[in-house]
């Protein structure tokens, strides 16, 4: 059971973390408001959640579990990351203990941040996970709203994704999926109104669009073997 506290200045006080990073990290959930700005370093892909069925949308770092082929990201640090530790009780934020970017044995050379400066009121790295939190809390319902927008107008699709790499090693990925181009161009002018005056036919392009990354990352994972 996680051992999680309701965070304070007085008993945190002296709590430092580790930065945000996507190191080790190969998908991470993303809301609609993420997806213009991560869209120009990787894919946005839909999926389902293994317990409930319900699709959500996650960026696609890496091909293979802890493969991060997107890079540090920064400036576009998924939201996720950015609270990783910190969840909302209530009205409240509380802490992780036991998550590792709070560990006393970090490796060397990662750098820790104070959550609180000495006279108490939140650092600059504690309001990025304050404003992430909140974000993401705002952010939940609106990507409710896009998938089911997306199922109800029959435009979400499985995608094919198969890889050949330079070592002769080869990668297909299961489970994703995109909005469909050709059901997207064959919508009726009144559910592309709806889609549009919602905000969600912006978010329905941009899925399309950074399919494009794809090949970039399988460019990057290249470079690496050829350096390994």
């Amino acid at each position: 059971m996680a051992r999680w506290e309701l965070l304070a200045s007085e008993r945190h006080a002296g709590l430092t973390m580790r930065r945000a990073d996507a190191a080790g990290r190969h998908f991470v959930q993303v809301v609609p408001g993420e997806f213009a700005k991560l869209a120009t370093c990787c894919p946005i892909v839909l999926t389902k959640h293994p317990e409930t069925g319900r699709f959500y949308a996650g960026a696609l770092l890496g091909f293979t579990s802890g493969e991060n082929l997107a890079g540090n990201l920064d400036g576009v640090m998924p939201l996720d990351l950015e609270r990783e530790g910190f969840f909302i009780v209530d009205t409240d934020i509380a802490v992780d203990l036991d998550q590792p970017r709070f560990a006393a044995d970090l490796e060397a050379g990662v750098e820790r941040v104070a959550l609180f400066d000495l006279d108490g009121t939140p650092s600059t790295h504690l309001r990025r996970v304050q404003r992430a939190l909140g974000l993401l809390h705002a952010g939940v319902a609106e990507s409710e709203a896009l998938m089911q927008a997306l199922l109800d107008a029959r435009l979400i699709e499985p995608i094919d994704v198969s890889l050949s790499f330079d070592d002769g090693e080869r990668l297909r990925l299961e489970g994703l999926y995109t909005v469909g181009r050709d059901a997207l161009a064959e919508l009726d002018d009144a559910t592309a109104l709806r889609l549009f005056r919602a905000g969600q036919l912006h978010h329905a392009h941009t899925l399309i669009d950074s399919l494009q990354q794809i090949a970039r990352l399988a460019h990057r994972r290249n470079e690496r073997l050829a350096l390994a």
